[in-house]
C-alpha cells in the first residue's frame, strides 16, 4: 500500500511558475515509478512527467523544457515526487495528479488545481 498526499497548485499568470509536491509514504521501497498526470476539463488523463526508481525521467513534449520532476528518498521512510513548473501557459490549466506505480497497481493522490491566466 502507498499513500499520496499532494501540495502546491494555485493561480499564476502566464510566464509564472508553480511547484507541486507529493509525499508517498507506506511501501515507498515498491515504487517502480512515481510522475504526475493531468487532466483538463472535457480532456483525457495526460502524462506530464514520470521518474523511475532509477532515475530515468520522462517528458511529454508539451512541458519538455519548462517542467523538471525531482524525487528525494527520506529517512523517515517518505518518498517526495516535486514538479517545478516554470513559463506556464493557460494550455497548463488543469488539475494534477500524482502518481506511484507498484506493479501492477497505480495508486492516485488526490489532486490539485493549477490555473494559468493570460
Amino acid at each position: 500500500q502507498v499513500q499520496l498526499v499532494e501540495s502546491g497548485g494555485g493561480l499564476v499568470q502566464a510566464g509564472g511558475s508553480l511547484r507541486l509536491s507529493c509525499v508517498a509514504s507506506g511501501s515507498i521501497f515498491s515504487i517502480n515509478v512515481m510522475g504526475w498526470y493531468r487532466q483538463a476539463p472535457g480532456k483525457q488523463r495526460e502524462l506530464v512527467a514520470a521518474v523511475t526508481s532509477g532515475g530515468i525521467t520522462n517528458y511529454a513534449s508539451s512541458v519538455t523544457g519548462r517542467f523538471t520532476i525531482s524525487s528525494i528518498s527520506r529517512a523517515n521512510a517518505k518518498k517526495t515526487v516535486s514538479l517545478q513548473m516554470d513559463d506556464l501557459q493557460p494550455a497548463d490549466t488543469a488539475v494534477y495528479y500524482c502518481s506511484a506505480v507498484v506493479r501492477p497497481r497505480d495508486y492516485w493522490g488526490q489532486g490539485a488545481q493549477v490555473t494559468v491566466s493570460s
